[in-house]
């Protein structure tokens, strides 16, 4: 079946791009106004995202390839275009939807703030890059708005530039970001050195790995793809590379919701499973993407359990969750991958507009000064506990769905301590966000007990894109389940070979209950002491609350290292290079003033001058014999 609406995908980015030269043209005079147009723009990307979805419905739906020669030396050519597939289909509506709903929202979050129209003409520019990189056909297009991203989420994140700290997160996720960019950036160079024709586009990249003719050596492949994966890492936050995202929480709210849910994080594990082919063609890739998603799953849940910061709790519980999709990845499960994406871009959407929500009531982000806040704010507090049970794996929410399917492939996939690993980090999940929710909505207001005594709702244009995520985060995992497999039929064109597997079910039902009653009990009950851990371990919660140590031994490696190599370089270049330089000019001079003793007029001087030399040019010319 043909595709009539997808040959028009490339204005779904057009819409937010237009958006963003307007803003910037017309600047701060827009106000208001610049988020109203803004706003428009991501709606219509959206509806135009949802009949090319709606469209492909079906087993028929062709792929569609659209664009432009780009750049052509000799035989080589490279072009610039666009790719309409299942696949891509869903990540642009995924996209749009969520950069919709942050926009409305951020009509009441960011309202005062004088900078709001600069605040969406790059929230336009964001979301413009991040649809140019879910639709290219190519690496090289790919890699341009991978860049793109990056550039954008460093104005965001450091969108409040006068606190030290904003500018200080923008810095650190530019310059970590780099660092799997490089990698990114080296994988494309090899590809274009060793594909048939140096061609970059997804097709070809299918056609040559898919069938592991040897094409490509196998060192090659396997170089390739975890230089591929060093670019996920970097911008999907995986060890060791996740130092930046919880510190991104620097940003509006808005952006963390953004950012966390279904746009930059969710970059890298898109990456991975578009040139999947890649990987696959190497088992010693899969299993370096299965073992490092596997350890930031369950290394960032437990950093999570120890964190008091509202946002940065659910920044590391996105470290986490995005573990679990590289996870399923390594052990080659792309549709449990893909499910968890989906799901989890509407329940951590949710969840980070929920902690904005509380934010913007009472103004603070520790949830040891919160409480109470549950009778207060209704609307927030049943939100976000949706939020919460999808996150945590509760049926029949999304996130039981989702997680139940990466356990299983894990499970399947003859990795039994993989699905160990992913049970244990179900167990922290539901346990962190146990401790997270009572905290904050439950009990009795502490800390500044009067402004949490006197909380109020957010507003409708804050509220009501809640309500629609947390619909989202109820009904999303339906579209597959261990019955019915519709999703994964359609990314991949395969029907799913697992089941119901009562194992999972069961293991992945009582971690995430035993988590949440363990929570109850030590938050609300009271039976369990909340510190009984701290106190008797008290060196294992100072470093879960150090995050590791992870941030100290990296200023202390790699900050202090650079330092005290500049500092070196810095000795160097005025001791060794500077002072050749010095000793240059001061011979120079010394010869200028010795010149100027002889030239002085006197005939004496002239000739004892040319007496030396006569007896200088004998010994010379004499001496040669003897030496």
């Amino acid at each position: 079946m043909s595709s009539v609406f997808s040959q028009y995908a490339w204005l779904v980015p057009a819409f937010p791009v237009a958006a963003f030269a307007i803003l910037t043209a017309l600047g701060r005079s827009l106000s208001r106004a610049g988020a109203v147009i803004a706003t428009i723009a991501s709606l219509a990307s959206f509806i135009l995202s949802l009949i090319i979805a709606i469209e492909r419905i079906g087993q028929n739906a062709e792929d569609y390839v659209g664009g432009i020669d780009w750049l052509r030396t000799g035989a080589v050519n490279i072009s610039a275009g666009y790719e309409v597939t299942n696949l891509t289909s869903l990540m642009l509506v995924v996209v749009t939807l969520v950069a919709l709903l942050v926009n409305l929202y951020s009509f009441g979050y960011m309202a005062g703030d004088g900078r709001i129209s600069v605040f969406y003409a790059y929230v336009a520019l964001f979301t413009a890059s991040m649809l140019g990189l879910v639709l290219a056909d190519n690496l090289a297009i790919l890699y341009i708005c991978w860049e793109l991203v990056g550039v954008c989420s460093f104005l965001l994140i450091g969108f409040w530039y006068q606190k030290p700290e904003a500018r200080a997160a923008a810095k650190k996720a530019f310059i970590v970001t780099r660092v799997g960019d490089l990698g990114l950036l080296i994988a494309i160079l090899l590809l274009f050195w060793y594909m048939p024709g140096h061609a970059l586009d997804f097709a070809s990249i299918h056609n040559v790995f898919d069938t592991q003719s040897g094409i490509v050596s196998m060192s090659i492949t396997t170089l390739i793809a975890l230089l591929i994966f060093v670019g996920a890492v970097g911008k999907s936050g995986q060890f060791p590379l996740h130092v930046w995202l919880p510190d991104a929480m620097e940003g509006p709210t808005p952006i963390s919701a953004l950012i966390h849910a279904a746009t930059m994080v969710a970059a890298g594990v898109f990456l991975v499973v578009r040139t999947f082919d890649i990987f696959e063609a190497s088992s010693a890739a899969m299993t370096v993407v299965a073992v490092i998603g596997a350890f930031t799953a369950i290394f960032a849940a437990t950093i999570g359990l120890a964190q008091n910061d509202i946002k940065r709790i659910l920044a590391y519980s996105t470290v986490s969750q995005l573990g679990y999709m590289m996870l399923a990845l390594g052990v080659g499960s792309v549709s449990a991958a893909m499910f968890h994406l989906f799901t989890h871009a509407f329940f951590k959407a949710l969840l980070f507009l929920g902690a904005g929500s509380v934010i913007h009531a009472i103004h603070t982000q520790d949830i040891r000064e919160m409480g109470g806040l549950g009778r207060r704010m209704k609307v927030t507090a049943w939100t976000f506990g949706i939020g919460a049970l999808a996150l945590s794996g509760i049926p029949p929410f999304s996130g039981f769905w989702s997680k139940e399917a990466i356990l299983t492939a894990a499970l399947e996939g003859d990795h039994p301590w993989l699905f160990i690993v992913g049970v244990v980090t179900a167990f922290f999940t539901a346990l962190y966000m146990a401790r997270l929710f009572f905290l904050a909505f439950a009990g009795k207001p502490r800390g500044n007990a009067e402004q949490a005594a006197h909380a109020k709702e957010s507003p409708a244009v804050m509220t009501i894109p809640m309500i629609v995520l947390a619909a989202l985060a109820v009904v999303s995992g339906f579209v597959q389940t261990p019955f019915k497999d519709w999703l994964g039929e359609w990314l991949t064109g395969e029907a799913s070979s697992h089941g119901a597997s009562g194992l999972v079910l069961v293991a992945s039902i009582a971690a995430s209950l035993l988590g949440l009653y363990l929570g109850w009990l030590a938050f609300v009950r009271g039976t369990l002491r909340p510190d009984a851990v701290s106190s008797r371990l008290p060196w294992l919660s100072r470093l879960l609350e150090r995050k590791y140590y992870i941030d100290e031994l990296y200023q202390l490696v790699f900050a202090g290292g650079l330092r005290g190599l500049g500092r070196a370089l810095a000795v160097f270049d005025e001791a060794v290079v500077d002072g050749a330089v010095r000793l240059t000019g001061y011979s120079v001079r010394a010869l200028g003033r010795l010149n100027t003793k002889l030239q002085n007029g006197q005939i004496q001087t002239y000739g004892l001058a040319a007496i030396l030399a006569a007896v200088i040019l004998v010994l010379a010319i004499a001496g040669r014999r003897f030496w």
